[in-house]
């Protein structure tokens, strides 16, 4: 089953990403997943460090061909071209970070607990969440070199992201766990960084991938969808609206099931794990493709095969 290879390389990129650097591995600065830079001996930095920290235009004001210009638009454009090649693979295949929320969710399932369920409403409102924090990554520099932001401010995101006083658990390193008391700024985003890293934690216990309904990672990469040598398609006319992709979704992305007119359907939230292509009962309704080759498309046969499987497991 694909979701069987699927959680075999997450688990082969997550010793990856978190002990690759012991190694000597280092993918630089534009990862587009959260391999954490907090995390030591990690194999590369995720991108929003390098956009909070260099994409200013503070640098740009300081010299197009600067060399910290340079930087900026090598890490950008770096970013963009590992965001073409895999798409949204990097969150749903790649991503450390959305591996242990896959964990999570796992051991949930083991527990025989029931996921908890979000309206479309509730889902809706937090749709925004993402862009602001993106906004945040963004201003914050700005905010510090011409408004007199305090520099304590710098790399806003990266200190209240759950990734810091959890990922380097796994490195046995505890000290993003303690409070700074060096200021008022500092107490107050140690408290922040895990109290969210709590939430985070709980909240994807109970609901799949729950932080990535707030990753800001989420809309850069989708930057790329018009470009991206991954595509994901759906023929219309072949849907028969049986919903399966709605049900079968980890993030209850609906879009795939109602879309009848566009052909590439791989929305903002989509991770790509394949769980509505392996459930779709029509013959190559949903196909994921590699430029024009065929990666992997529904089939009638496949959902047949799966659910005979699943019907012998049970008994």
């Amino acid at each position: 089953m694909v979701d069987n290879l699927r959680s075999l390389i997450q688990t082969l990129m997550f010793v990856f990403w978190t002990y690759g650097g012991r190694a000597g591995v280092n993918l630089g600065y534009s990862v587009p997943c959260f391999s954490c830079p907090y995390v030591s001996g990690c194999a590369g930095h995720c991108y929003l460090m390098a956009l909070q920290g260099q994409w200013s235009l503070a640098f740009l004001f300081s010299g197009l061909l600067s060399y910290k210009s340079f930087k900026v638009v090598l890490y950008f454009l770096l970013f963009v071209l590992l965001a073409i090649l895999l798409s949204k693979l990097w969150c749903g295949w790649v991503c450390p970070f959305g591996t242990l929320q896959d964990w999570l969710a796992q051991l949930r399932k083991r527990l025989r607990i029931r996921e908890t369920e979000f309206s479309w409403k509730t889902r809706e409102r937090l749709k925004p969440v993402k862009y602001v924090l993106l906004a945040l990554l963004i201003t914050t520099p700005l905010l510090i070199t011409f408004a007199g932001l305090h520099r304590d401010f710098y790399l806003l995101f990266c200190q209240i992201c759950p990734a810091k006083p959890i990922m380097p658990l796994f490195v046995g390193e505890t000290r993003n766990l303690a409070l700074d008391y060096t200021n008022t700024i500092t107490l107050t985003f140690s408290v922040l960084s895990l109290t969210i890293a709590a939430v985070t934690l709980v909240g994807s216990f109970f609901k799949d991938r729950f932080f990535c309904l707030f990753c800001p990672m989420l809309p850069l990469i989708q930057m790329s969808k018009k470009i991206s040598f991954i595509r994901f398609e759906k023929k219309g006319h072949t849907c028969l609206g049986c919903g399966n992709c709605q049900r079968m979704c980890p993030v209850d992305i609906r879009d795939v099931h109602l879309e009848k007119r566009e052909k590439n359907v791989m929305s903002e939230d989509c991770m790509l794990c394949l769980r509505c292509i392996e459930s779709c009962p029509e013959d190559s309704a949903l196909t994921v493709k590699f430029f024009n080759y065929n990666i992997f498309s529904s089939s009638r046969r496949y959902v047949a095969k799966n659910y005979q499987q699943g019907k012998s497991a049970n008994g």
